[in-house]
């Protein structure tokens, strides 16, 4: 039986892994002396431990070279292994199971934690790729290993940027931590993308006006709020009522980024226009309370503390659906704020209509907001404060696209 298992394995190494004809003989020899050292059948689904145990003997013995080859020769033996536990049969069904339990465990943690819904669909979205990259495993089997197998897959085979690598690290990190209750050891073996520093797009004013310009109606008072406060797009759909002062002429924005709450400017411009359409928005809370629809999802567990809360004017948005829609988590039919899509859509054609040759988005008008107050002699600090960034570093890129030498330094030829 080992003879076939090792034959098979060489093949699979040639067929499916693509190791080149000389080496196959390397990796099936460090296979069958791991399993000898560990006086197990060549069957036997090792972990972790019992791996970096046989390498770390390994290196006092050989190069680094070979280590490094045993090492990758043991990760194709273990998805090996994984591939043909995946058979149909009880095994497969058991299989299923343990995943499908393991996936409704993190949506429940997700939930507990108050986490938005586009992190609770982004994170199952990367559990379920992660999955498929470890065919015939259960959650429960999974160790670092097969952690640094599918980093290393996304950097080398899908060719993903950093922060998309980044997401997907973070929700298996979510996964081991709060449903297996496993640390993540060491994965520094795994592929990494690269760091990539790039400079912030960034119009002018006098581009900005032009594109705010071709924008109409909500959609204009949208530009004007996200530019005029620094806002993101999330940020500026997700407001309420109660987040706008008229008086103080400012806009709290309620857990932003890293779930922070911070105040920004609210533009003077703005704001007849704004109660304009607040008048339009109390007319549609009308209407929806006539027609007994249930009031707009709260945050966190305010809907149980105040049950009647969501049918409050402060409490609506400010920048609601014209339709109505079932809520994905309550199945409750409300009103929820408006979607990011057609704001983008018209943003597009507005640039496009502005003739601006840029390729600006919504997130533009943040950096622009940034590098117009710089050049208009704003110190740092209160930029970044506005901007809700953690580190005045982040801050600081935008000093780099500014048109003004804010910094105060002169060139010597100058002097």
């Amino acid at each position: 039986m080992k003879i076939d298992i090792m034959t098979r394995f060489e093949r699979h190494l040639a067929e499916q892994a693509h190791i080149a004809e000389k080496y196959v003989p390397h990796y099936r020899n460090w296979v069958v002396r791991f399993y000898e050292q560990l006086g197990k059948a060549p069957d036997y689904a090792f972990n972790s431990e019992e791996k970096t145990a046989f390498l770390r003997k390994m290196g006092l013995h050989h190069e680094d070279w070979q280590v490094r080859q045993a090492d990758q020769a043991l990760r194709l033996y273990r998805h090996y292994l994984g591939v043909q536990a995946a058979t149909p049969g009880a095994v497969t069904i058991d299989v299923n199971g343990a995943w499908q339990e393991a996936i409704d465990d993190m949506r429940t943690a997700l939930r507990l934690r108050h986490c938005a819904w586009r992190t609770e669909t982004t994170y199952l979205t990367w559990v379920g790729r992660f999955r498929a990259a470890t065919p015939g495993k259960k959650p429960g089997d999974l160790d670092e290993d097969d952690v640094r197998q599918f980093m290393s897959h996304l950097a080398v085979r899908d060719r993903v940027s950093r922060s998309t690598q980044n997401q997907a690290f973070n929700a298996v990190l979510f996964l081991f931590r709060h449903v297996l209750d496993k640390e993540l050891g060491d994965i520094g073996s795994a592929v990494r993308c690269g760091v990539r520093r790039r400079l912030p797009l960034v119009l002018t004013v006098q581009e900005t006006e032009r594109i705010l310009g071709h924008l109409e109606g909500t959609y204009r008072i949208m530009g004007m709020v996200l530019y005029g406060g620094g806002l993101r797009l999330m940020e500026c759909l997700r407001l309420r009522i109660k987040d706008i002062d008229m008086e103080r002429q400012t806009i709290t924005v309620r857990a932003g980024k890293g779930d922070k709450d911070r105040q920004t400017l609210l533009p003077e411009r703005v704001t007849e226009d704004l109660l304009v359409h607040m008048d339009r928005v109390r007319k549609l809370y009308e209407q929806d309370r006539k027609d007994g629809v249930a009031g707009v999802e709260l945050p966190g567990a305010l809907a149980r503390k105040y049950p009647n809360a969501g049918t409050d004017w402060c409490w609506q948005w400010l920048f609601p659906s014209a339709r109505l829609s079932i809520d994905p988590r309550s199945r409750t039919v409300r009103r929820h704020h408006a979607a990011p899509a057609p704001l983008q859509r018209q943003f597009k054609l507005a640039l496009a209509a502005s003739g601006v040759a840029k390729p600006a988005s919504i997130h533009t008008l943040r950096h622009s907001f940034a590098t117009h107050l710089l050049e208009k002699g704003t110190d740092i600090r209160t930029v970044q404060d506005l901007l809700g960034h953690a580190n005045v570093q982040t801050t600081m890129i935008y000093t780099h696209v500014a048109k003004k030498n804010v910094l105060g330094v002169r060139s010597p030829l100058d002097g």
